[in-house]
């Protein structure tokens, strides 16, 4: 009968316990963080805009509109208009819902729509 002390199977032994605690060592040192996935949706509802008032060139002519300022029925942090569909201009926004959009040089005549654009 063998026995499990000979040398040679004792340094097999030996070996197989490194390699165990080895490979448990390397196992138990993961740590993941606790993260989050998911899916869901929400409603997307305009604004109402009230108080238009559009600031007239104030060189003395007055077919270009230098600015406009409307009020929010809710909270934005940024807004844009356009009046000729194609122009962009970025606005301000005071209190969250107070809008002025300044800096503007569009013609009277050729401000068809003001078309408005926010996001909170």
């Amino acid at each position: 009968m063998k026995s499990i002390f000979r040398p040679r199977s004792f340094g097999m032994l030996v070996l197989a316990l490194i390699l165990a605690a080895s490979v448990y060592g390397f196992a138990a040192a993961n740590t993941v963080p606790a993260t989050y996935a998911g899916d869901g949706s929400g409603a997307i509802s305009g604004y109402t805009i009230t108080n238009v008032v559009y600031d007239l060139d104030g060189d003395g002519d007055p077919s270009d509109i230098d600015g406009v300022d409307f009020t929010l029925n809710a909270a934005a942090t940024e807004v844009h208009i356009t009046l000729d569909g194609s122009t962009w201009t970025t606005c301000t926004v005071s209190g969250g819902t107070s809008v002025s959009c300044t800096g503007l040089s569009q013609s009277v005549s050729a401000a068809g729509n003001l078309r408005v654009i926010a996001a909170d």
